[in-house]
């Protein structure tokens, strides 16, 4: 099969589709990898090293002509709507019930678009969202440490506190893969943390792993209120596979919270978990509503695209590889979590979370 990565090119977008050592397996498997100029830069490699694995560097414009199979990191950019083609394959993360003009433009190719987010196993996780989704869960925890500090505008607290100086309050909304790094890193960061989740079982497990390090309370709006007016970092990890994020802190509890208290919204590419989340970049990570600090980057494992690059291709090359050896109805015979990832094809939406928008 004829296997394209272009370069990532949205805001601080560092990763890379795939690395030399997975285009190796793939063209010694017979494929033909066709990658853009500096598609590697982010992660350190150069031109020189895909060729060395066997890939053909070219323009973007060539990678669309050759490819069949067009492997990204994150959803094509306004200026890449116009490639895309009928004969496309594209593997990528898509996040559309968030994002309706790429939804239509895709639909207007009549490409076959594969959401990385939406394939999911027969037990309900998800593979490939799974890795980046504990990278976001750490630097959520790290870049709501960071906007404590007075010099980024915070109320000057110390995460941890001290002998004599409590700890900052930290409250999780949501147990999933995103929560449970964020509260790895938050008890780790001796902070004093709640977590909110409506599944008790959830609850009970992360309950029995941290004992007397974390409080564990069930989410309703009695409950989430107090525990948010009541925080210093606020960290938003819910999720509804395929779906808009539901909107948990409406815009009047924010006159409400502690002055330049931070929300971070890690669920801002499926639309954002907080009334007041309007999409921030790593270059401006925040902006400050009603005195409250809001970070709501929506591709934080791009801040450490080496890390998150390698352990993306980790998991999703045995589907690059099914996909190109067999073609994908076969490969969905194979894998079948394959099916729930078709987000378009042929003109149609295929997956029911984003049939609603």
């Amino acid at each position: 099969m004829q296997i394209g990565v272009p370069k990532e090119i949205k805001s601080d977008e560092y990763r890379v589709g795939l690395t030399p050592e997975s285009v190796q397996s793939l063209t010694l498997a017979g494929h033909t990898v066709w990658i853009e100029t500096q598609a590697g830069q982010g992660v350190l490699r150069t031109d020189q090293d895909y060729i060395h694995s066997g890939a053909q560097v070219v323009s973007k414009t060539e990678v669309f002509k050759q490819a069949e199979l067009i492997i990204k990191v994150k959803e094509p950019q306004p200026s890449e709507y116009k490639l895309f083609t009928p004969k496309h394959i594209l593997f990528t993360y898509l996040h559309l019930a968030a994002e309706p003009e790429l939804t239509q433009a895709l639909i207007q190719s009549k490409c076959t678009a594969i959401g990385y987010e939406t394939v999911q196993l027969a037990d309900s996780s998800l593979p490939l969202l799974k890795p980046m989704s504990e990278i976001a869960g750490r630097l959520a925890m790290q870049i709501g440490a960071e906007l404590l500090t007075k010099p980024k505008g915070g109320m000057g607290k110390l995460i941890g506190g001290l002998s004599d100086t409590p700890p900052a309050k930290v409250t999780i909304i949501g147990s999933g893969i995103v929560g449970q790094h964020a509260l790895a890193s938050a008890i780790g960061l001796s902070a004093d943390v709640t977590l909110l989740d409506t599944n008790q079982d959830k609850l009970n497990l992360m309950s029995e792993k941290y004992k007397h390090n974390l409080k564990c309370v069930i989410s309703n709006l009695e409950n989430l209120q107090k525990s948010v007016l009541d925080s210093d970092i606020i960290i938003g990890a819910v999720l509804i596979p395929g779906a808009k994020a539901p909107k948990l802190i409406p815009l009047d509890w924010l006159e409400q919270m502690k002055s330049k208290a931070v929300l971070v919204d890690v669920a801002i590419d499926q639309g954002g978990c907080f009334s007041s989340s309007k999409a921030t970049t790593h270059k401006i990570p925040y902006f400050i509503q009603a005195d409250v600090i809001h970070s709501c980057i929506a591709n934080l494992p791009g801040a450490v695209p080496l890390s998150a690059s390698y352990a993306l291709n980790k998991a999703t090359l045995k589907y690059i590889e099914a996909i190109a050896n067999h073609g994908l109805s076969k490969a969905i015979e194979y894998l079948p979590e394959l099916k729930l990832g078709i987000n378009l094809a042929n003109g149609d939406i295929c997956h029911p979370s984003i049939r609603r928008y």
